[in-house]
């Protein structure tokens, strides 16, 4: 009898927790939620050089922010330390580093998840977020690298989140970005079959999103929002349904034209 008691409040338990978390995701559908304060707040930037990493910089200059600056590009992160300082950053530092080396990463800062992650647990404080993709949650023809590095990316964070959760690491936030393309170069030459719903997206855009949810501590940030209906019906649609939906949004071809972007001479 003990046993069918705790297993029913066990159930309870669950299914009281489950309906506050859904009214609660109700209300903040309905109503945004406060945003926090990144006023001296440090923020770690990699590929600060140009594209994305460039208009984070900035507009977490104008927010406050204590800036360090990553990148392989020396100009450019320069460039971009140069425009910080005049958009309002009193503190901002520039780092050259090549991210894909590990003896790079620790040489500039000791700044990975692996060596950046323990101090945030001992303060219960910080901020991980993990700029994957689409091609982190569906597979693209013509992109099957990129995809698993995504994928990898997605899968690691979403597991670092889970690590912190189950540690009470409250103080911890995590936030995962899956934008669809993004107009910066990289991937200058694709398409896409249905512009109106799976729009390649405006770096500015991109960005306002990405801080926005930052600010506001969401965990998965998808962009455009069809990402979500698509994951929503990836779950359950038979695969030749959702092959058709592939095809219809153009994603078979949206590789073709790809050209890459360009390096400076």
């Amino acid at each position: 009898m003990s046993v069918n008691l705790q297993s029913s409040k066990k159930l309870f338990i669950f299914l009281g927790k489950s309906l506050f978390s859904l009214l609660e995701a109700l209300i903040f559908a309905i109503l945004p939620k406060p945003r926090k304060n990144v006023a001296g707040e440090i923020v770690l930037i990699t590929g600060a050089g140009s594209g994305v990493g460039r208009l984070l910089a900035l507009r977490f200059a104008r927010l406050g922010s204590v800036l360090v600056l990553w990148d392989i590009n020396k100009n450019g992160n320069e460039e971009t330390c140069k425009m910080a300082r005049e958009a309002g950053a009193t503190r901002v530092h520039a780092y050259t580093c090549d991210c894909s080396r590990k003896e790079e990463v620790y040489r500039v800062a000791d700044q990975t998840y692996k060596a950046f992650l323990p101090a945030m647990i001992a303060n219960d404080h910080g901020h991980l977020v993990c700029i994957s993709s689409s091609a982190g949650l569906v597979g693209v023809n013509g992109l099957a690298d990129y995809c698993a590095s995504k994928f990898a990316a997605f899968g690691f964070a979403e597991s670092v989140f889970l690590e912190t959760f189950v540690q009470k690491r409250k103080g911890i936030k995590t936030t995962i970005v899956c934008p669809f393309f993004i107009k910066t170069g990289m991937f200058e030459g694709c398409t896409t079959g249905c512009p109106s719903l799976l729009p390649i997206l405006e770096p500015e855009y991109a960005v306002g999103k990405i801080v926005e949810a930052i600010l506001q501590e969401k965990t998965y940030l998808y962009m455009p929002k069809l990402l979500y209906f698509i994951m929503f019906l990836k779950s359950f649609l038979p695969l030749k349904t959702g092959l058709l939906l592939a095809d219809y949004l153009g994603m078979y071809h949206a590789m073709d034209g790809f050209i890459g972007k360009k390096k400076k001479l």
